[in-house]
């Protein structure tokens, strides 16, 4: 009786430690981004903060896109502004469009950050957190440099990125001419 107890004490012991095993991997090993490079990206539709008009990731088909989320609280992100700015200036006539996505903000805090960083790309305002979700953004900023054909090419999370990373990124996802 004590021998069956003690194999019924190892088997529970035993079950409980993959248990545990299996959580801690999802947990902390395995990768469980829902948008992995070299998958499509997935498509959304947003308002722009500029005019209110609809922005589809979709429609963009034949341009490279950086698509930047972000938030005006967030110091990585306001330090990585200017060099945006200025890789959408230098790319924007190539073929290569910057966006931002700003994480669930009021208009009037976006136009000023905007206002006070000169920022001149297109911010999409994600206010009910929704793309935020589909693409399971965590920290910010995360950006994702995107091909002319929708595909992933890379994503770079946290921050904040320096002009040279920004433009080698871009080298990658710039249409064929």
């Amino acid at each position: 009786m004590n021998r069956s107890r003690t194999w019924m004490r190892l088997i529970i012991l035993g079950v409980i430690f993959v248990g545990i095993s299996v959580a801690l991997y999802n947990a902390f090993i395995k990768d469980t981004a829902a948008v992995q490079a070299n998958e499509l990206a997935p498509d959304f539709i947003l308002k722009t903060l500029e005019d209110n008009q609809e922005f589809q990731l979709s429609k963009q088909a034949g341009k490279g896109i950086v698509l930047n989320f972000w938030g005006t609280w967030c110091a990585p992100c306001r330090e990585e502004m200017p060099a945006l700015e200025k890789m959408h200036q230098e790319f924007k006539d190539k073929g290569v469009e910057v966006i931002g996505v700003n994480i669930g903000e009021s208009d009037v805090t976006v136009e000023s950050f905007r206002d006070t960083y000169h920022i001149s790309f297109p911010i999409l305002m994600d206010r009910k957190r929704e793309i935020t979700q589909l693409y399971e953004i965590g920290p910010i900023p995360t950006t994702y440099f995107i091909d002319s054909d929708g595909v992933v090419k890379k994503i770079v999370i946290g921050g904040p990125m320096a002009e040279k990373t920004i433009k080698e990124n871009i080298t990658q996802i710039l249409p064929q001419q």
